[in-house]
């Protein structure tokens, strides 16, 4: 029962953020169209290999459209992710490079490329527009698949980073773009996979700027009292033990906004110099004084 109720949760879930996930979709591919395929920028990706084959097949007379490429191409990787039991991820996924290929070769006609010289400007704003456009399609747990599951796959497999895996099948691509455009479209391209990255990140983490602080000290309960009384932040106490001397002091736990981490260590600083204090980036934070639970994406 449990179980069910759990399954049609994601089920609606999945179908309330399918218009989010559309319109993300055709964001990406409108920038794929205007500004990465036209000026030969293979920024990595099933994308980016589809780029390479398209332009090959262009020299010999033929036309090999990108979308459907990556359509082809992901469905035969996602047959390795269906086999390893990830029938879900394989559905949501799907979803993305589905649209994604339709848009990107429903686009390419009437899309008027970036009529530009260099390579920078394409590069940027198709990094830019493309990042927004999947990252408001990765904010609803749909992906476009390419890289991102080839590198779960080998990462999974032979215990791996998965951002580093990521990063070398993409650096792989671009460097492979070299030879079929040139050395600067390579640059430029794993360029515009760096501001695509950026951009996705900041899209799907939704702009957070909180900061988890988690502090030691022996004057504990005056930074307490002026972390309560002086920042206005709420700070949990939570009981700790050194291994080394075996003794119990409280560790300070609060989330604050990262404009409020100057004032915090001076706060502490103020009352123990010997405080240790490690601070952490925070992806979100849900509850009272923060996001509210339940709220949309």
């Amino acid at each position: 029962m449990v179980s069910r109720s759990i399954s049609d949760l994601i089920r609606s879930q999945f179908v309330r953020d399918l218009p989010l996930v559309i319109f993300g979709c055709a964001i990406a591919a409108l920038a794929t169209d205007m500004f990465l395929i036209p000026h030969g920028l293979a920024a990595g990706g099933v994308t980016g290999i589809a780029t390479i084959i398209n332009e090959l097949a262009a020299r010999q007379g033929i036309n090999l459209p990108v979308g459907i490429q990556t359509i082809v191409m992901n469905a035969a990787i996602m047959l390795l992710v269906v086999r390893s039991g990830g029938a879900l991820y394989a559905i949501q996924t799907a979803t993305g490079f589905v649209f994604f290929g339709i848009f990107c070769d429903l686009f390419a006609p009437f899309v008027v490329p970036l009529a530009h010289t260099e390579l920078l400007v394409p590069a940027l704003w198709g990094g830019i527009i493309l990042g927004l456009g999947l990252g408001l399609s990765f904010r609803c747990g749909v992906s476009t698949g390419g890289s991102d599951t080839v590198a779960q796959i080998i990462a999974r497999k032979f215990s791996l980073p998965l951002g580093s895996t990521v990063m070398v099948i993409d650096c792989l691509i671009c460097a492979a773009s070299a030879p079929v455009f040139s050395v600067d479209n390579a640059l430029a391209a794993a360029l515009s996979m760096v501001v695509t990255g950026l951009v996705l990140d900041r899209v799907v983490d939704g702009g957070n700027s909180q900061r988890a602080a988690f502090i030691i000290s022996e004057r504990y309960e005056a930074i307490a009292h002026d972390i309560l009384h002086g920042l206005e932040r709420g700070v949990t106490r939570i009981q700790a033990r050194g291994e080394w001397t075996g003794e119990e002091r409280p560790m300070l736990f609060v989330i604050l906004d990262k404009r409020e981490i100057q004032m915090l260590k001076a706060v502490v600083a103020e009352h123990d110099k010997n405080a240790i204090m490690v601070i952490s980036d925070v992806n979100e934070a849900l509850g009272e004084g923060f996001g509210e639970l339940g709220q949309g994406v």
